[in-house]
């Protein structure tokens, strides 16, 4: 089984997998396995209050859990994904498990410039969870190398691979007027509103 496959297969099955994305390598598993999402913060010690990145394949499947309106998809989607910009949306809640969204009502989405991170999420399904590969409050890893041997030793697979960006992605949040830019990142935002 090629690594690729073996990715898919461990998502679905839901394992938590180390990856890389187009800006950071990412530890995460498939957005609708609670057991799977309480393991990644556990993993990474992240605090529960704080919510996860979740990765989609398309602009279909972002609609299928958040509310992209017109203004989003056209001043954001079109220019920016795939790529290295998260979007803060409204929330679909009925299909995002609370502990993703640590019980908000807002989901944080992005499509990667990634071709095989982008198959294995369609070939999944769902979208996955992907917060960056290290413990919390710990330096964000670029490379497969750079990840912590600890980290690594407590999940169950890695899917090798580079990022191309290098970088942390731009995060937006549509919620509030006018849009807040929250984290400046690879994606060089002005006038966002």
């Amino acid at each position: 089984m090629n690594n690729l496959e073996n990715a898919i297969n461990g998502f679905k099955n839901g394992q938590i997998g180390i990856f890389p994305t187009d800006t950071a390598i990412g530890v995460g598993c498939r957005v609708d396995d609670a057991i799977a999402i309480n393991r990644v913060y556990e993993i990474r010690n992240r605090p529960k209050e704080k919510a996860l990145i979740v990765l989609v394949d398309s602009v279909e499947m972002a609609e299928i859990y958040v509310e992209l309106t017109s203004e989003i998809k056209e001043k954001l989607v079109s220019q920016f994904w795939p790529g290295g910009l998260t979007i803060i949306c409204e929330c679909k809640t009925d299909k995002i498990p609370a502990a993703v969204r640590a019980n908000g009502e807002t989901l944080a989405v992005r499509m990667p410039d990634n071709d095989s991170i982008r198959r294995i999420i369609n070939e999944v399904g769902v979208p996955i969870v992907a917060p960056s590969a290290n413990f919390s409050g710990e330096k964000t890893p670029f490379t497969i190398s750079e990840v912590d041997k600890n980290l690594i030793n407590k999940v169950d697979f890695v899917f090798e691979g580079v990022c191309t960006m290098e970088g942390v992605s731009t995060i937006v949040d549509t919620t509030v007027i006018p849009w807040k830019l929250v984290r400046q990142g690879v994606v060089k935002l002005v006038n966002i509103d």
